[in-house]
């Protein structure tokens, strides 16, 4: 709009000045006198003017004309070419001024002017290959996606250009939720141009999302090898895959395959936890519990996890509480000040009904890093030390509205999972699962959990305490319906 606005007033504005222009030479005294041959010429100042116009006008002529005279004569002396060139010059002149300004158009967002640009281009240079590319990036800017899905089309009938069209098809179809179609033309395009590091990402979060495991590791393969990749990232993934298609062929009921896969990703990913779960439950089913307990140290070794300590507690089911303290004391020192370790160290002393050990394990965890787990194990040591009812219906409540502690959770989105998954469940993001503590946010919740502490204090102030243990029960009763509601 403003620049239509500029435009007219830069017309009226030269009108005016061409007007006044005219006026003044016209009113303007004098002229010029021109002398030749014997021949004498007067004339007016306005006369002057247009004469040396049209001097300049004939002697633009005279060059064109001289410029197809030298390439008639070229043409005469055997340059079968010389004419043509002659034209197309000008044509190309033309064509390569509107292919500028299709460009310029597309970049200032301008679709319908840079479709008109491309559209005139064609008409002088006729190379579908640079104007189509225009016309159908054009067309999508414009919302005319018809009109672009038909100018990609036409770019798959060139060879030079086909890989140009089927990238749009399946940018189109992904757009459209098609990852059906998306995912064959993905392949297609991985095919015409496989070093192309957007198709093969592409590519790779298709297949990954249709479960396609041995076709993303081989794409994934394709990454590293032209460099895409860093080594140590591939082999990462990698393992991400295998455990992947080891947890689909365990679906399937192939126990020997899966136990032989789950062993793959663990071997090229010592640190993946799901990896080493699988794999030592594997060992563990092989009646092989050394490779068990190496699998299982390797990964706490990197990262405590609770899951580790339950399966490594699977490779003796039958012991008693004190053998299995006892057995863990080799894994719990390898990071003996970890929360995990101190966590599952009190944990166990529960189970054997060692209270105070389990007390002095657990530390102050309850009060300086407390979260729903800590606290349900302070409850059940206080009340295993025969503390106060109250005392303990405290603690319950508290881990009612505390935090739940460490979760799988996305780096991109942190989006919240309850069990690893290859890739987020939300932003479909591939290997980004960390355990962590999600983000704290203040919890307000229309089951009025944010209010239970105050209502279980209420309680431990009564004196009468002769009906304390249907207290308790019914604190019991209202921490479960809070669970239940707050988890649906």
């Amino acid at each position: 709009m403003l620049w239509s606005i500029f435009k007219i007033v830069l017309f009226i504005g030269l009108v005016a000045l061409a007007s006044y222009s005219a006026i003044f030479l016209l009113e303007f005294e004098g002229g010029v006198r021109i002398v030749m041959a014997g021949q004498e010429f007067n004339l007016s100042p306005i006369m002057t003017v247009i004469g040396l116009l049209l001097l300049i006008l004939a002697i633009w002529l005279l060059l064109k004309l001289a410029g197809l005279l030298v390439a008639v004569l070229r043409f005469v002396n055997g340059d079968e070419t010389a004419l043509s060139r002659y034209f197309d010059k000008n044509r190309q002149e033309k064509g390569y001024q509107a292919l500028a300004e299709g460009l310029m158009a597309l970049a200032s967002g301008e679709g319908s002017v840079a479709m008109s640009r491309a559209n005139r281009a064609e008409k002088y240079l006729r190379k579908p290959a640079l104007t189509n590319l225009i016309t159908a990036q054009a067309a999508e800017m414009s919302g005319n996606r018809r009109k672009a899905e038909e100018v990609y089309k036409r770019l798959l009938t060139n060879e030079k250009t086909r890989f140009v069209g089927v990238r749009g098809i399946m940018h189109q179809k992904l757009a459209d939720g098609d990852t059906d179609t998306a995912l064959k033309l993905a392949q297609t395009a991985f095919s015409l141009k496989p070093r192309h590091e957007e198709v093969q990402d592409t590519l790779l979060k298709l297949q990954a999302k249709a479960h396609d495991w041995a076709g993303a590791r081989r794409t994934l393969h394709a990454k590293l090898k032209y460099g895409n990749m860093p080594r140590d990232v591939h082999r990462r993934r990698d393992a991400v895959m295998a455990l992947s298609e080891a947890r689909d062929i365990l679906d399937e009921g192939k126990t020997i395959e899966a136990r032989e896969a789950s062993i793959e990703a663990n071997r090229m990913s010592p640190d993946l936890v799901p990896a080493a779960v699988l794999a030592a439950r594997g060992y563990i089913e092989q009646g092989s519990k050394r490779n068990a307990w190496r699998v299982i140290s390797k990964a706490w070794n990197a990262q405590p996890h609770p899951d580790l300590a339950a399966v490594f507690a699977e490779i003796e089911p039958s012991e008693t509480p004190v053998a299995r303290i006892k057995r863990f004391g080799k894994l719990l020192r390898i990071h003996p000040d970890h929360r995990e370790t101190r966590l599952v160290k009190a944990e166990l002393y529960i189970a054997a009904e060692d209270f105070p050990s389990a007390r002095r394990a657990l530390g102050d965890l309850a009060e300086v890093d407390a979260d729903a787990r800590a606290l349900t194990i302070m409850a059940a040591i206080e009340r295993g030390e025969g503390a106060a009812d109250s005392v303990v219906k405290g603690w319950l409540a508290r881990a009612l509205s505390a935090p739940r502690g460490p979760q799988w959770v996305c780096d991109k989105c942190q989006h919240i999972h309850a069990e690893w998954q290859p890739t987020c469940e939300n932003c479909q993001s591939l290997d980004t699962l960390s355990w962590k503590s999600p983000p704290a946010t203040e919890m307000t919740s229309s089951t009025g959990l944010e209010m239970l502490p105050l209502i279980i204090g209420a309680i431990e102030n009564k004196p009468d305490e002769e009906d304390g243990d249907n207290e308790v029960q019914d604190a019991e009763i209202v921490v479960s319906e809070k669970l239940q509601e707050s988890e649906k």
